[in-house]
């Protein structure tokens, strides 16, 4: 695949590195592609980064071929929207995003390669996010290496909870450092020698003995959202590790990735794309907003 920018009036006389800086191509990336034949063009011919550009010129750049380790397995995904260089997955609670070594197979990134084989295609999986097994919603997946730190570094994500224990209404934040257990690879914890972590929440409705919650991660850390709202006295609803199997409805963690904002670049403009919650969720909602719990 080639990058293909254009440089612009304000633009004409800069090096042709700091060109492509600006396009916010990688330090690493050019220093990758810039001894390669056809690497870098500027109207078609090999050009130094050294050497400056000018206005009108067209500048090329050309993305290393990858080549990824995932076995692809027939699958049918729920794609949300895709363009050439993002992919953005609606992933149902149950499936976990990447192979591991307890889940070899039947994962996002299985089906997604799986789906590029069925077109002929091949390609990594690069998840720019990642959520837990059974936390359902969004997962947004670069499909190259250009794109991939762009949107790890802009993009903005919104999750929807209920969690046990009535709160105030309005909005708040949770600043608690957090480490991983002691004798545990999954569980973790608050901890003074733990890494900063901060969630910003707002509380929507609260009855019934539950909360329903909008949630931003300034950071992101592993169970982020599940150990600070344990932490704070309400663990998510059905969540097993951090809270209680208080709740007939939800068999998981009543936890969603519901919203999520794509940057603008190149010709991509800044777009929010949103997932409802699953029908577990929905279910718990129904019951909470009722007059009388059965």
């Amino acid at each position: 695949m080639r990058l293909k920018f254009q440089v612009k009036p304000h633009q004409s006389g800069m090096k042709l590195a700091d060109f492509l800086r600006e396009q916010e191509v990688s330090v690493g990336l050019i220093k990758q592609v810039k001894y390669t034949p056809i690497g870098i063009l500027v109207d078609g011919v090999r050009t130094n980064t050294n050497q400056p550009v000018y206005q009108g010129q067209r500048v090329e750049f050309l993305l290393p071929q990858e080549d990824g380790d995932v076995s692809p397995q027939p699958m049918l995904l729920d794609i949300v929207t895709e363009t050439e260089h993002f992919v953005l997955l609606n992933k149902s609670a149950g499936m976990v995003v990447h192979p591991t070594f307890n889940y070899a197979g039947d994962t996002l990134a299985n089906g997604w390669i799986g789906t590029l084989a069925a077109r002929g295609q091949t390609g990594v999986f690069r998840p720019v996010n990642r959520i837990d097994k059974d936390t359902s919603g969004l997962v947004l997946c670069a499909k190259n290496c250009y794109a991939a730190p762009i949107l790890a570094d802009k993009v903005q994500k919104v999750y929807l909870a209920i969690a046990v224990g009535e709160m105030p209404l309005g909005k708040g934040e949770i600043n608690l450092p957090i480490a991983r257990c002691d004798g545990s690879m999954i569980k973790r914890e608050i901890s003074s020698e733990g890494q900063p972590s901060i969630t910003q929440y707002e509380v929507l409705a609260a009855k019934q003995g539950y909360s329903v919650l909008r949630l931003h991660l300034v950071t992101g850390r592993t169970h982020q959202i599940r150990v600070h709202m344990a932490a704070s006295g309400y663990p998510l609803a059905g969540d097993w590790l951090y809270g209680t199997k208080e709740d007939s409805i939800m068999k998981r963690q009543a936890l969603h990735c519901f919203g999520m904002k794509i940057p603008a670049f190149l010709k991509q403009k800044e777009t929010w794309f949103f997932s409802p919650p699953p029908l577990d969720m929905q279910l718990l909602y129904q019951k909470i907003s009722q007059k009388t719990v059965d």
